[in-house]
């Protein structure tokens, strides 16, 4: 293994970020309720000689270190927000919070950023401005983008933007870089459909939204068959389809709602412009009408190629290039992080979690975070921002 001394340096600081990261796991907090957990992460950065920022996004924390004189700054994040799922894992460290766990990783990705945080503190071999960003409300409210618009390079200039995800079904210990778009936007939509109900034994004499809005759901997968280009990506998936409330009655409303995701900016707007089209003429086929709400969510995540090549070197330099995955295919899932690329240059990049027999995926009752890939995470953080602040 590349930079023993470093792995070295980290051994005695791991056993207690693992134990912390058990204890962030035990009391999971939902976004923007993450009082208990920035508590705990601006407690260590200032133990640790950091100058500690709270407020941000309402609970957001950022710690800054100085070392030396250098002009760079470099920006390093890491999520802190739980997910609504009962947890079922059996753990000794499970959620005590019903109805609330970390099925996302991101009491792993805290620690794991804390693990770095402590070794820079200790070592301080950069010349530069470190700013670590403790980020609530990633899981679909928005948290980068409000600590954005609530100043945050505006008060902590950063040259350049990093962030990882632990990612099941990749070797523990690797690590994967994609430049360009490497996760898809994300965008949901509500379609109202308003037909005029009745008695299910005489149905001529309703304009029933159920058999309209089943064709909505159909013809909607035409628009990624036939409207968007093969060599590109779309994905419209119907999560939701609400409507009636007995057997016999036609209902006078249904509801729909959608998951639309991309790798490109205009596919995505031409994924808005046909949604819209497709939905409320088939209606009006229909003899109903539909009312089409589309809700901006996450962009595309689209990394930047200087600082992806950068970051991509920086693994080579600590893993060896048998442990590092230089183009990784691209992912549908959407990330906030998403939002800091569109005002600063970056990467995000994925951490193995484990490929074994018993790999779980996210946002799973049963998903853990491998503790064995904090060593690796901690240990690249560290070296990316000493190599990024020379």
């Amino acid at each position: 293994m590349k930079l023993d001394h470093l792995h070295a340096e980290l051994a005695d600081v791991l056993p207690e970020m693992i134990e912390l990261r058990h204890q962030i796991h035990q009391h999971p907090e939902l976004a923007y309720e993450e009082h208990a957990t920035s508590d705990l992460v601006a407690a260590r950065l200032e133990a640790w000689g950091y100058a500690v920022h709270r407020g941000l996004g309402g609970t957001g924390v950022v710690g800054q270190l100085k070392s030396g004189d250098g002009a760079k700054c470099i920006g390093i994040r890491a999520d802190m927000d739980a997910l609504p799922i009962a947890e079922d894992t059996g753990l000794p460290y499970a959620s005590r919070h019903a109805g609330k766990m970390h099925a996302c990783g991101h009491d792993g990705h805290t620690a794991t950023l804390l693990a770095a945080a402590r070794h820079l503190a200790r070592t301080r071999r950069f010349d530069g401005t470190l700013n670590l960003i403790f980020q609530p409300a990633e899981e679909g409210a928005g948290g980068a983008k409000r600590m954005i618009d609530e100043g945050l390079f505006k008060r902590f200039p950063c040259d350049a933007v990093f962030a990882l995800h632990n990612a099941p079904g990749q070797a523990v210990g690797t690590l994967a870089f994609r430049s360009g778009a490497a996760l898809a936007s994300a965008d949901k939509v509500s379609i109202t459909i308003k037909g005029k109900g009745g008695h299910a034994a005489m149905p001529q004499r309703s304009h029933d939204p159920i058999v309209a809005g089943s064709a909505i759901v159909m013809a909607l997968q035409t628009i990624v068959s036939r409207n968007i280009d093969p060599l590109d990506t779309a994905v419209i998936t119907v999560g939701v389809f609400q409507s009636g409330v007995a057997n016999n009655v036609i209902p006078a409303t249904a509801r729909l709602e959608l998951s639309v995701r991309s790798l490109d900016r205009e596919v995505r707007l031409k994924l808005k412009e046909r949604i819209r089209e497709v939905a409320m003429l088939q209606a009006q086929s229909f003899g109903v009408s539909a009312d089409v709400d589309w809700q901006d969510g996450y962009p595309v995540l689209v990394n930047t190629v200087e600082e992806t090549h950068f970051a991509a070197q920086v693994a080579l330099e600590l893993l060896g290039a048998d442990k590092v995955v230089i183009d990784a295919p691209p992912v549908t899932g959407s990330e906030d992080f998403a939002f800091m690329l569109e005002h600063r240059p970056g990467c995000y990049l994925l951490l193995g979690n484990g490929d074994g027999e018993g790999s779980c995926m996210v946002h799973n009752p049963g998903y853990d975070f491998n503790d064995k890939a904090m060593a690796t995470g901690a240990a690249y953080w560290s070296l990316l921002a000493e190599r990024f602040l020379v």
